[in-house]
């Protein structure tokens, strides 16, 4: 049960990813971009979150999962503070 929610969340940071760019594309407006890099890297966290429970107690992958989340989180920082004004 567990890994069904783990993957609907992944399928909804996916599916939040393309929505965002799509409206990027369409708008050209920068926060939607950097909001669909950090719904992307929501989307890597999960499917690494998705390997790290199938895998079991052998791996460990919580560093590289949170490597990705974190770097998402940091575009979008950055987007909404230095990119503010464009």
């Amino acid at each position: 049960m567990a890994l069904f929610v783990y993957l609907l969340c992944a399928l909804t940071s996916l599916a939040c990813a393309a929505l965002l760019w799509r409206g990027y594309r369409q708008t050209r407006v920068r926060l939607l971009l950097w909001s669909a890099l950090c719904f992307l890297g929501f989307f890597v966290n999960n499917a690494l979150t998705i390997v790290d429970v199938r895998l079991g107690p052998a791996v460990d992958l919580s560093l590289w999962r949170t490597l990705p989340a974190a770097l998402g989180l940091a575009l979008l920082l950055y987007g909404l503070v230095w990119d503010a004004d464009r």
